[in-house]
């Protein structure tokens, strides 16, 4: 493997690749072709990444399995299933995209993880990890009768295997015994280390068609012995044990072996080649190196995770604090005055800004990686036990612990804060990262109270008040910088569902803002000389002010930066439904549709929440 110190500025000299334009190209490669096109390739994508910015490391480390897999798979006829996605920029390369790779996560470019909308060798849609065995087990299922010779192969990462629904999926596939193929790509994040002579000998050995032979004779040839056959299969299971970590996949009824080097095309076209042919469920155990290939990115995996463009400068000097910020800086000085509370995060400690609390308070703080069911739960646990923990996840996972935000914590009413992280249309990583629904689905839940700060003073301000409160509560706040507010450092609460009047007009007009969206608001506002009012609280709604407001007035706009159905505004329009009001309105939000990867700004002006079209929008209404 060739080793990068940099990342080139200028488009390498790739003929080799450029001759590839779908897998079906790279077939015919002897190995020596494959190890030239494994260098290209990653040169090329070091190169790509470095203009267009994204996800790098994942990709770096799994170059050589990426062409392995293309090599001896028919894909798309062979269904290929990416986990997460991130690890999935040489495949779009090498299927036909990669003349668009510098579009990726820009409006209108290439997705950011595999789509089904964008290419057939996309087998399955992916944006929150751990899908891809309970999707290759149904693709397999759906195939076993009218296409027996249809191959199904899943890469799942190491991190990916800590959630609760790939064991789920590992338990099934152990159940109905289909004919596919898991690759565990273990990049050294978590799992293991188990990689030398002696591992790599008896992997090849598990993997060989001689060894299934004899297993297979054998176990025909001592059915009438059974216990003799009992006592082979306990050799081999704890000789697998002394050189392998895959004892719990044996036992779950999957065929392991490993670990391998995953870098090693040779070893992985022998093993892969091999195990494409065996009956019933493998598991490869390969070990990778994220970021492989680019020695600075080898040496900082998580900082290499995503890079912004190479020659931007302007974004990493930017002294604007991020909404994340803003968060950990609060944490930590309540932490300082309440020493019950409890940070919990599902494995994102860096992306919700809390790497400085993880220091200071280590025995206060849990990861419990990506286990966002058990995060919930866990809080509920704590709170049961009087801690007051925080719950920092982003909204689009909070929506996989939906079960366990009803059932375990707002059923018993227990103290438990949530911090909301990337709410609303977050930008490049597009629909499946965008946090538009947590307002709809958390509003229907009783006992929970929402509030939607507007800038970076009153997200510190509600945090506390969120936090204070007995009972459960949300702060949502989006990705990104906010307006530069000044921020009051104390801890002091305001009171729960009180709004804020921001400007107070003789007018006809209501213009209420929920959340981060308000300098639209104050231009709106202005324009037609509107009352203006910060709502702060979304649950409860701050009902005398609105009833006192509303009584004169003709029209309410309502503005916020999440789904118009079930959100804020409509919770506005069931409170004049109940109180008999006679006042229309007008809703403004994110519609009934997946807005595509785009800028945040590009995405805001798609769901007509950007200053221009609500002024033409209203023009047209008023």
């Amino acid at each position: 493997m060739k080793v990068f110190k940099e990342i080139p500025v200028e488009k390498p000299n790739t003929p080799l690749l450029d001759s590839v334009t779908y897998p079906s190209d790279l077939r015919s490669f002897s190995i020596n072709e494959l190890e030239t096109l494994a260098n290209e390739l990653r040169e090329f994508l070091l190169y790509s990444v470095g203009q267009s910015g994204g996800h790098l490391g994942g990709g770096l480390g799994v170059i050589e399995l990426t062409i392995i897999l293309h090599h001896l798979y028919k894909t798309p006829y062979d269904n290929l299933v990416w986990d997460v996605g991130h690890q999935a920029y040489p495949h779009k390369i090498l299927t036909g995209r990669k003349d668009k790779i510098d579009t990726i996560r820009k409006k209108n470019g290439l997705a950011p993880f595999p789509s089904r909308l964008e290419s057939e060798y996309d087998t399955f849609g992916v944006g929150h990890s751990s899908t891809s065995l309970s999707a290759i087990v149904g693709m397999a299922e759906a195939n076993r009768e009218s296409n027996p010779d249809k191959k199904h192969v899943a890469v799942i990462g190491d991190g990916a295997m800590t959630a609760g629904m790939a064991f789920e999926a590992l338990s099934h596939i152990g159940h109905l015994k289909p004919n596919l193929l898991i690759i565990l790509n273990d990049n050294d994040m978590s799992i293991s280390e188990n990689v030398g002579g002696l591992s790599n000998y008896f992997s090849r050995i598990w993997a060989s068609k001689t060894y299934k032979g004899i297993k297979k004779s054998g176990a025909s040839f001592l059915k009438p012995l059974p216990q003799a056959y009992h006592l082979a299969r306990k050799v081999e299971t704890q000789m697998k044990a002394m050189v392998a970590p895959g004892t719990i996949f044996e036992e779950l009824g999957l065929n392991y072996i490993g670990p391998i080097d995953g870098h090693n095309l040779k070893e992985l076209k022998d093993v892969i080649s091999n195990l494409k042919e065996f009956e019933g469920p493998q598991f490869l155990h390969i070990i990778t190196k994220k970021g492989a290939g680019l020695d600075s990115a080898e040496a900082d995996r998580i900082g290499f995770h995503a890079i912004g463009k190479i020659n931007s400068i302007k974004d990493k000097k930017s002294k604007l604090k991020k909404y994340q910020d803003i968060f950990g800086e609060w944490i930590v000085d309540m932490a300082e005055a309440s020493e019950d509370l409890i940070a919990i995060t599902p494995a994102m400690r860096e992306g919700s800004g809390l790497v400085e609390f993880s220091k200071k308070f280590p025995n206060r703080y849990f990861d419990v990686a990506i286990a966002e069911q058990h995060s919930v739960t866990f809080a509920a646990g704590l709170s049961v036990e009087k801690k007051k923990p925080v719950v920092a996840i982003y909204s689009t996972f909070l929506q996989r612990g939906y079960d366990q935000l009803i059932h375990d914590v707002a059923v018993q009413n227990l103290d438990v804060t949530f911090a909301l992280d990337r709410s609303g249309l977050v930008g490049e990583d597009g629909p499946t990262h965008s946090g538009n629904y947590d307002i709809a689905y958390l509003r229907c839940i009783p006992n929970m109270v929402i509030c939607t700060p507007s800038d970076e003073n009153e997200t510190r301000k509600l945090l506390t008040t969120a936090y204070l409160h007995n009972g459960p509560a949300s702060v949502r706040y989006p990705r990104g910088t906010g307006p530069n507010s000044n921020i009051n450092k104390n801890l002091q609460p305001i009171k729960i569902g009180e709004a804020n009047i921001i400007r107070e007009e003789n007018s006809k007009i209501i213009v209420l803002n929920f959340g981060t969206l308000l300098e639209e608001a104050k231009k709106v506002s202005k324009d037609l000389k509107a009352t203006l009012v910060d709502m702060r609280f979304v649950k409860p709604l701050d009902e005398k002010l609105l009833k006192k407001l509303f009584k004169k007035a003709e029209v309410f706009i309502s503005i916020e930066d999440g789904s118009i159905m079930g959100g804020a505004g409509s919770a506005v329009q069931e409170f004049v439904s109940k109180e008999d009001l006679n006042i229309k309105s007008i809703l403004f939000g994110i519609p009934d549709r997946f807005i595509e990867h785009a800028s945040r700004e590009e995405m805001l002006s798609e769901a007509g929440l950007d200053i221009n079209s609500i002024k033409s929008r209203l023009n047209k209404l008023l």
